[in-house]
């Protein structure tokens, strides 16, 4: 009775949107597709999950249940900076990366503006008619949330996250994860040209539609 409800299946129970792909859960939750492949074989030889073009969740209280058995695990073990990027996959709601962590999704990584791990903001924007449900939902897991950033000396945790209310999310993936657009990326970057200039000569060497005036270069390795 208790086989599944490994840490790989309860993320994989509830990363899976109706249609999604293995190698598009696998990437939403930052792990080895062959390790959710085989997550996924488990789960649907107990029955949770099905596919039919595509994945899809057979019994959505399950998934509710597993997000609230995780809810109660961070009282216990708080979630990392890591693990913080992976929660909003489960909210079902839409969503992007915005602001400094559209810079570092859309250089996969390859640029991370300072961020103390005593003190780290997300940035994500929202839908204006979610916003109270996404505060409730990062509440559930010992996140602040706020539409500025908060000084850390005013919150009981390390990590926050600074919500943006918009319209309409205009949204792209990259390696699983929603940002917003590419240009929308750049325009942010050269607003803050001084601390994203060596940013900008990533994106311009990675991206042939992105023209920076970055004069910085990286030296290689």
């Amino acid at each position: 009775m208790y086989k599944v409800c490994r840490e790989k299946e309860l993320k994989t129970l509830l990363a899976i949107d109706p249609g999604d792909s293995i190698s598009g859960v696998a990437r939403k939750i930052d792990e080895n597709r062959e390790t959710i492949r085989r997550a996924i074989n488990r789960l649907e030889d107990t029955g949770y999950v099905e596919y039919d073009d595509g994945l899809h969740v057979i019994d959505q209280t399950i998934r509710e249940s597993g997000l609230t058995f995780l809810a109660h695990s961070a009282d216990v073990s708080p979630p990392s900076i890591t693990e913080a990027y992976v929660l909003p996959q489960f909210a079902g709601m839409d969503y992007a990366f915005t602001a400094i962590d559209a810079v570092y999704v859309w250089t996969r990584g390859g640029y991370q503006v300072a961020r103390d791990p005593e003190d780290y903001p997300l940035f994500i924007a929202v839908h204006e008619s979610d916003l109270d449900a996404w505060t409730a939902f990062f509440d559930r897991f010992g996140i602040p949330t706020a539409q500025e950033r908060q000084p850390v000396a005013d919150l009981d945790s390390t990590i926050q996250v600074v919500l943006e209310p918009r319209p309409q999310i205009e949204t792209e993936m990259v390696d699983g994860r929603p940002v917003i657009p590419l240009q929308e990326t750049v325009a942010f970057a050269n607003e803050y040209y001084a601390t994203f200039e060596s940013a900008l000569d990533i994106l311009g060497r990675m991206y042939d539609d992105v023209d920076t005036d970055a004069t910085y270069h990286m030296e290689p390795a």
